[in-house]
Parts: C-alpha cells; structure tokens; sequence
C-alpha cells in the first residue's frame, strides 16, 4: 500500500536547496583544505643536514717546557660556540628562551673554576722545604680564610651537577656520578658536563620538580652570598702567580666567568648573549641540535649533528651521518699549536688536526659534500704570538716566516687547502674563513655566507 503523501516529512523545496548548499560549502571546504595540506607538503622543503666536526675536545697538556704564563682555550675547537652563534643570528627568540638553562651551566662552570683554584692553591708544593702545603703567608694573609668561606661552592658543584644530568620529569632519576660527568686534567680547569643530558629543560620552568626548582634557587642565594670572596680570590696577586709557577691553564670561558664573578654570580643574574657564548658543554658522542629558522627562511629546519672529537669515536660515530649530509662544517683551533694530546703527550694537536683533515678528505663517501673549513680562533692565536711563544718551535716547517697572524694563518690555510686538493677523491668546493667564535659581529658574516654556500650546494645537488 502506497502512503499518503500527508505521511512524509514537511519539507520545502527552499530548505532542501539550502541544505545542498550548505553541504557544498562544507565539501568544497574540506577539498581545499586537503590541496592546501597536499600544496604545503610539495613545498615544504627537507631539513638542511650539517655535520659538525672538530678535534679532540678534552683537556690538554702545554707542550712548552719555557715558564708562560697560561693561555685560556686550549681545549676546544668551538664547534659549540659556533652553533650557538647560528641559534642566535638565525633564531634569536629560541636562542634566549633558553636563557634560563645557560645561567645553571654558567654557574657550574664558575664554581667548577673556584673549586680546581682552591685545589690547586691546596697542592703540596715539592719545592718548599718540608713539603708544606701551599696555603702559607706567600698565598697573601686572608687566602686561607678565603678557602673557609667559599668551600660553600663544593655543595653548588655538586647540586647543580645532578640538576643539569637529571631527566627532568616528576621524578628525576639518579644523576650519573659528579666526576663522570665534571672532567678535571691535572694542569687544566675543565668547566664542562655531559651534553646529552635535557639540560635544557631548565628553560621551561614550569616542567621542573619542584625540588630541582628549589635546589637552583639555593645555589644562586649561595653563589650571591660568595661573590665579594671569589672576586678577592681570583683578584688576589699571590694568586695568580702560584698558578703561573704551576702552569696551570685556565680555559678562556673560566677567566672570563672568574673576571665577570661579581655580576655572574648575583641572585638576579640574566644570562646575555656573550655569556651564553662562553659556557661549557662537553659533546659525548653525537648529539643532534634542529633550530627552526625565524629570521631568514623563516620556518625551515637546520639539523646540524655534533660530533664528539675524542679519536676513538671519530669514524665510527660519523659513518651513519656521510650519506644525508648536506654540507661539513670543520673547526681546527689555530690556537692549540703548541698543546699535545691528554692521552697521548707526543702527539701535538696541531700535527693530529691536519691528520684528521686529511682523513675526512679522502672519505669516498663525501666525496661531493661541500666542506667549510674555518680556522678558529685567531684572538688566542694572536695573544700567544704577541707575548713570544714561536710557532716554528712546535711546527719546524714554518721556517723563518714572520711570527705573526697574519703568515700564521696563511700557512694553516696554505696547508690544509693543499691537503684536501690532494686527497679529495672528486673536485668540489672549499670554503676557508679565519675565525674567532666569540665575535659575534666577525661570525654573522661568516655564518650568512656559510648558509648560502649550504643553499647553492643544495640546489645544485636538487637537494631542495
């Protein structure tokens, strides 16, 4: 039996069409918002893939058996200073709010450097009769009860030691132990942990345990309270000169820390971008940064893998890397001339560098990945030469070039240019720029013309 037409639904023809309408709008809406999904998908481009690669960053020994007076810096070729100086010319609002984290390192590091003075100071001295300990009347009369009120600073190594190395949740695990982490060499000040650690969660406050929160508050009103006493230690004269009848060598990131003392270790102290510079994180293994660029090309992802310098690591570690790389950044400190190897003293780490480029020249498998070449730290270099130390004495085939910067860093990129022309597998293009990372102004130029090379390599290679 056929219903009655009275049976149906009361629908008009007007509301039907709307209906139709309405669900058009909404298909045609999920249609475009599907192409846009497809259209940025096409468009986004790949992360640009930098392989960062330095020499042996741990402690060293002063080759030099003439009494100098220590040179900071010997340690590092500044692979982490240049990273840092790209997060803050390419992405400078990532860059600060990470400020939080980097004050936390910055006063581990300025308590590490207190705390190896103090032990140093403590040394018995084999040249003094009786074999006393140093902390005499030659120390200056209020050292020793400078050592009494700042062995507070042994606790903030400590505690900020287990801040920075824990995982940074509601629980944090069991710190790996101090000195695992907090590496001292006899004749160096090491300021530096474990990179691998999240830190770095130290800039999100809101995400740490309240008593990670507490401890870090704690080790500021202790530092405040011993920042008149560090300043009279590190500015005491006495001082100095044990540690220069010692040999001793303070990394330049520790003198400058020690010199800036009485403003780094004030309670409501903000890190800036020059301290940020100058703080000491050791790279273990291979550790992977992504900064996304806010500046430039806003929106596009830079990799860059830091790969950590100690020889045993160095194939092993970079072999996963050689295939996807787009570009290899490769750092030599200009200033390590006359240092050797902490595990091996008859290496100079000048000679074991240029080995080093030579084998990553000769790598078939980057045979076409474009390689910068940055000579670094030409200040340190400049401040050895200026006071008289000789790089012919450490490099022999120098001869009697003038003992200057600018025949010095001549012959660096002479050297290594020639080097990779000879062992390069296929031609392709070098960059060599003389540096210093903690010039911030010097390296923006640079780091622009580094990026651009990156492009160009990229575009060439339809990498983009």
């Amino acid at each position: 039996m056929v219903n009655d037409v009275s049976d149906w639904p009361n629908v008009s023809i007007e509301d039907t069409e709307e209906q139709r309408a309405q669900a058009k709008k909404i298909s045609d809406e999920i249609d475009d918002a599907i192409q846009r999904e497809r259209r940025a998908k096409e468009e986004k481009r790949p992360p640009r893939k930098v392989l960062l690669l330095g020499t042996w960053e741990g402690t060293t020994r002063n080759a030099s058996e003439v009494n100098e007076p220590p040179f900071a810096g010997p340690s590092q070729s500044g692979k982490s200073t240049l990273l840092k100086n790209f997060h803050l010319l390419f992405a400078p609002k990532s860059f600060h709010a990470e400020a939080e984290a980097w004050r936390a390192v910055i006063h581990l590091n300025l308590a590490q450097s207190v705390n190896f003075i103090l032990d140093n100071l403590s040394t018995p001295n084999t040249i003094s009769p009786g074999n006393k300990l140093f902390l005499r009347q030659d120390a200056g009369p209020d050292v020793g009860q400078l050592r009494i009120r700042l062995s507070p600073l042994r606790q903030v190594e400590i505690s900020l030691n287990q801040c920075l190395t824990v995982e940074h949740e509601a629980t944090p695990r069991r710190p790996i132990s101090l000195y695992n982490n907090i590496l001292r060499t006899e004749g160096t000040s090491k300021s530096s942990i474990r990179g691998g650690s999240a830190w770095k969660a130290l800039a999100k406050s809101q995400t740490l345990h309240s008593s990670i929160k507490s401890e870090l508050q704690k080790t500021r009103s202790i530092l405040d309270a011993c920042r008149d006493d560090i300043v009279s230690l590190w500015s005491d004269p006495a001082v100095r000169e044990q540690l220069k009848k010692q040999g001793t060598t303070l990394e330049d990131s520790s003198v400058f820390f020690l010199d800036n003392a009485f403003r780094v270790a004030a309670r409501d102290y903000i890190p800036t971008a020059d301290d940020i510079l100058r703080a000491r994180l050791e790279t273990i293994g291979v550790e992977e940064h992504r900064i996304v660029m806010e500046t430039a090309d806003a929106g596009e992802e830079w990799i860059f893998y830091d790969i950590e310098g100690s020889r045993g690591q160095r194939v092993a570690s970079w072999v996963p890397y050689f295939d996807d790389v787009h570009a290899i950044i490769f750092l030599v400190s200009m200033a390590d001339f006359d240092q050797s190897l902490p595990d091996d003293p008859q290496v100079n780490r000048f000679a074991d560098s240029f080995t080093l480029w030579k084998t990553v020249c000769e790598n078939k498998l980057i045979a076409q990945t474009p390689v910068m070449l940055l000579l670094n730290k030409a200040d340190l270099l400049q401040e050895k030469l200026s006071a008289g130390i000789f790089f012919a004495q450490f490099v022999k085939e120098f001869g009697d070039q003038p003992n200057d910067l600018k025949s010095v860093s001549k012959y660096f990129k002479t050297l290594f240019m020639a080097a990779h022309d000879i062992h390069s597998p296929k031609e392709r293009r070098l960059f060599v720029q003389t540096t210093c990372a903690i010039d911030t102004q010097a390296m923006s130029l640079v780091l622009r013309e580094v990026k651009e090379v990156i492009l160009v390599a990229m575009l060439k290679g339809n990498m983009i």
